[in-house]
């Protein structure tokens, strides 16, 4: 039975300090509109007590304790999914569902792919968590909100419960500083070997089986320091408006992404992929030089635009005719240690089509793969020798009314077995240097390296 209730808090907290008390709970979820952006940052959500827990590698499937063999894991979420609907009127985009994670190697599914790459670490190629709980975080307005779909408890109580538990709320002074640490980065590339493969990609390009394909790489270290300390000094040194911290029993996702690969609010779907990046400099008019440099590069245009026409044709398969538009190019983001192009394209869903089955048609994200997408993808397979894992997937939450939103898993660490790892790369096009683009993987690595 679903008794669904949503409660306003008198007084507004703040979603980090929030999830401060809850972060030691096993499989709870924040995910962290941490940037501050009118557009982009408007709610931050933690998900608490899980009724139901879905996962899923190859195809295989499962369900709390229960295994499904040879399935389509995208289905069978969505059965799940659909089981739980409800029908409310609430303007919060997400009141109560599910959160969790597709990763890159999901894809492997959907496309006949070579299987050639190594796993260098295993967790689910899906990962999901249907809350009981959310609190929710309306950052513009101001507003506390919690839900209870009524599935462990009565819906009253679980609220009243979690509303004393705030009580205990204070905030404390973030982290400032950063020890320094001894750590040794070791990648899967070294320069040289890194530089080796842009060359054979532009091969590729030069004989016409891609336009642009994503060349990155695997960092790791060893590392023993408390998963949400870390996740302290990231958003502390790098916040971003789909940041993400996941507590799973083996191995917890620290994730501090720019980039939302689809978000489908009331029928109207969105992706804003992310080509073209410049380092901070070390003052203003740095700064600057480097800002002008990104904004009249041609190349990094181009590249752009290459992921745009690949995403309207992605969004075309499930949007109305005729509906889907780009509404913003070449728009610059800042960021602590990067600048960054970034795109906006929109379309109206068709009436058949849920937000899973968008998710799963639209899979992966164009702008970490390449285009055409399937051979940019075989491409990948061939050189980058190690699976990406949930490197390049997808974070967010599926809302029970049919909403979603979702990220692109970049500048993310993932923390198992007391070893952290990160993935790094970009597109390359034939106009890519390589030595710049070896250079470019270090721009975007600094904020997560710096805080290992």
């Amino acid at each position: 039975m679903i008794d669904f209730k949503i409660k306003e808090l008198n007084t507004y907290y703040d979603p980090f300090y929030t999830y401060n008390l809850f972060k030691d709970n096993i499989d709870s979820i924040f995910l962290d509109s941490s940037k501050e952006d009118k557009v982009l940052s408007k709610y931050s959500f933690i998900g608490l007590n899980p009724y139901k827990k879905f996962m899923s590698k190859g195809r295989t499937v499962s369900i709390d304790n229960e295994v499904y063999k040879d399935v389509d894991p995208f289905e069978e979420l969505e059965k799940l999914v659909n089981i739980y609907k409800i029908n409310t009127d609430c303007n919060i985009p997400f009141i109560s569902g599910t959160i969790g994670y597709f990763s890159y190697d999901i894809g492997r599914i959907l496309e006949k792919l070579p299987d050639t790459s190594c796993e260098d670490f295993i967790i689910p190629d899906s990962m999901f968590n249907f809350f009981d709980n959310l609190i929710i975080f309306d950052l513009q307005n101001r507003k506390t909100h919690i839900t209870s779909l009524g599935q462990l408890e009565d819906s009253t109580s679980s609220i009243l419960k979690i509303e004393k538990f705030l009580e205990d709320y204070k905030e404390y002074e973030v982290i400032r500083g950063r020890e320094k640490a001894a750590n040794t980065f070791l990648s899967n590339f070294d320069k040289e070997e890194y530089e080796k493969s842009i060359s054979l990609i532009k091969d590729y390009i030069r004989n016409g089986d891609v336009y642009i394909a994503n060349m990155t790489r695997r960092i790791w270290c060893n590392n023993n320091e408390d998963s949400f300390k870390i996740y302290e000094k990231l958003r502390n040194s790098n916040k971003a408006p789909f940041s993400a911290y996941m507590n799973f029993k083996d191995f917890q996702v620290i994730s501090s992404s720019p980039e939302r690969f689809l978000s489908i609010i009331n029928g109207v779907v969105q992706t804003r992929p992310i080509k073209g990046t410049r380092p901070r400099g070390k003052n203003s008019e740095e700064d600057e030089k480097n800002k002008n440099e990104l904004i009249n590069s041609e190349k990094d245009k181009s590249e752009l635009l290459m992921i745009v026409d690949l995403e309207r044709n992605d969004l075309s398969k499930v949007c109305k005719p005729n509906s889907v538009k780009v509404t913003e190019l070449f728009k610059l983001e800042e960021y602590e240690t990067v600048f960054h192009l970034v795109a906006t394209i929109e379309g109206e869903l068709k009436e058949n089509v849920s937000s899973v089955k968008c998710i799963r048609e639209c899979f992966p994200g164009g702008s970490i793969t390449g285009a055409p997408k399937i051979r940019a993808m075989e491409i990948i397979e061939e050189l980058e020798k190690l699976k990406r894992n949930i490197y390049t997937g997808s974070i967010g939450y599926f809302d029970l009314r049919g909403n979603s939103d979702f990220n692109i898993v970049i500048r993310t660490i993932i923390k198992k077995d007391n070893k952290a790892y990160l993935g790094i790369g970009g597109g390359i096009t034939w106009e890519s240097i390589e030595n710049d683009e070896w250079f470019e993987t270090i721009d975007k690595a600094k904020a997560l390296m710096g805080v290992l």
